[in-house]
C-alpha cells in the first residue's frame, strides 16, 4: 500500500520508493528510506499527506506519496 491509503496516525514502515531518481536521493538525505517508520498525520483533499518522520514533521505531494510503499511493521 502506499502512504496515501495509510490510516491517519497509524505508523508505518517504508517498504520501497518507487519514484524518480532524483526525488529518491532527496528523500533519502531528508531521512526517508527503506526501513524507515512513518506515521501519517494527515490527508488533504488533493492527496498531499502529512507525515512525520523522526521526529519531523513533512508535507509530500500526491505524486511522490504515490510512491512511498509501506507496510505495517513487524513488531506491533
Amino acid at each position: 500500500m502506499t502512504i496515501c491509503d495509510g490510516r491517519i496516525n497509524e505508523t508505518y514502515e517504508v517498504e520501497r520508493l518507487d519514484i524518480r531518481e532524483e526525488i529518491l536521493r532527496r528523500l533519502e538525505a531528508l531521512g526517508i528510506n527503506e526501513g524507515t517508520k512513518v506515521t501519517v498525520l494527515n490527508r488533504k483533499r488533493n492527496g498531499a499527506c502529512i507525515i512525520k518522520v523522526r521526529g519531523t514533521r513533512w508535507a509530500v505531494g500526491r505524486k511522490i506519496a504515490s510512491g512511498i510503499l509501506v507496510r505495517v511493521p513487524a513488531d506491533e
